[in-house]
């Protein structure tokens, strides 16, 4: 072994060897989280967690049990917290005491046992657009622009795909490509995962449009969507800002009208709009958990509103 790391040479001192070392397990269950999402709201619960019961060291975290997570619980049910937020809570301090148990650090996890509160319906609270509010979003942005050709582009990317917005922003020039004769999105999801999304016509006929127009379709590794001015560096050679797509589709959302229609249109809606219909029209429910990226069935679950059609509902069968 001395021979081999002679050979290959040491990358690391032997301080920063043995720093690396004394790494506490709870920081290194942070840094091991991919999305920095998912990493701050953990961290936020955490923290919350530990001020609740009065934690202030690391080592503090050993003395945890079963009933200090309840304490908490019925705490955070006292100040009216949806139940989806309760259990991700709670699921943050599982996620972090199993990667103790991992470690030795810890001999049992204290949340296993502890209920979580049961969602108080079955389906998701994102608005969903129907048939016709999506044609009117499609269309809002204008036909001969660049900003206009690109923010068509970008709605129809989102609603014939189901992509979250921090995946339409990583999406580069070289990121569609074919598959066996099939134009395709190579998607970087949630956890470092690729999945490969067949692109739809209509929205593959956009982005060409655009590209023809933007100049950069030429440029494999270049961002897909990217500003079309830039006031400040002057710079368009980036990809967009999740935020900038969150404003886009208010944007669009005011200006055709949806908004007044479906109360608290998001990005996310293009999302669960696209999920929604594709098992309208019979996906089956296991290939869009694939399309969408999600890791477990019961998320995507949530979209599936077939048995709520409100053209189905006894009340249009009610005859005087």
């Amino acid at each position: 072994m001395s021979e081999l790391i002679k050979q290959n040479g040491r990358k690391l001192t032997a301080a920063e060897f043995q720093q690396l070392s004394d790494v506490p397990p709870e920081i290194e269950w942070f840094a091991n989280i991919d999305n920095k999402h998912t990493r701050a709201a953990y961290q936020n619960d955490v923290t919350e967690f530990s001020s609740f019961i009065g934690i202030q060291s690391h080592d503090e975290l050993r003395l945890v049990t079963r009933a200090h997570i309840i304490v908490w619980r019925k705490d955070l049910e006292s100040k009216a917290y949806e139940p989806a937020t309760i259990r991700r809570k709670l699921s943050a301090l599982s996620s972090l005491f199993n990667h103790l148990c991992e470690c030795n650090a810890v001999t049992d996890n204290p949340t296993h046992g502890v209920k979580r509160p049961r969602a108080s319906v079955n389906e998701g609270k994102t608005p969903v657009l129907g048939n016709a509010q999506a044609r009117l979003l499609l269309d809002a942005p204008l036909e001969n622009t660049l900003k206009g050709k690109r923010d068509r582009a970008i709605i129809a990317t989102l609603l014939y795909h189901g992509l979250r917005r921090d995946e339409l922003c990583k999406l580069r020039v070289k990121d569609i490509h074919s598959r066996q004769g099939v134009p395709f999105l190579e998607v970087f999801g949630k956890g470092s995962k690729i999945r490969y999304v067949p692109l739809h016509p209509h929205a593959g006929r956009l982005i060409v449009d655009y590209l023809e127009d933007a100049g950069h379709g030429s440029e494999h590794p270049a961002p897909l969507f990217r500003p079309t001015r830039n006031n400040h560096t002057k710079k368009l050679e980036k990809p967009l800002d999740p935020s900038t797509v969150y404003r886009l589709i208010k944007y669009y959302g005011e200006k055709s009208g949806v908004s007044k229609e479906v109360i608290g249109l998001c990005t996310h809606s293009m999302r669960a709009t696209a999920a929604t219909n594709a098992l309208d029209h019979e996906a089956d429910i296991a290939k869009v958990k694939e399309w969408l990226g999600h890791a477990n069935i019961s998320t995507t679950m949530l979209y599936d509103r077939r048995e709520s059609k409100p053209e189905d509902s006894p009340t249009f069968r009610v005859k005087y």
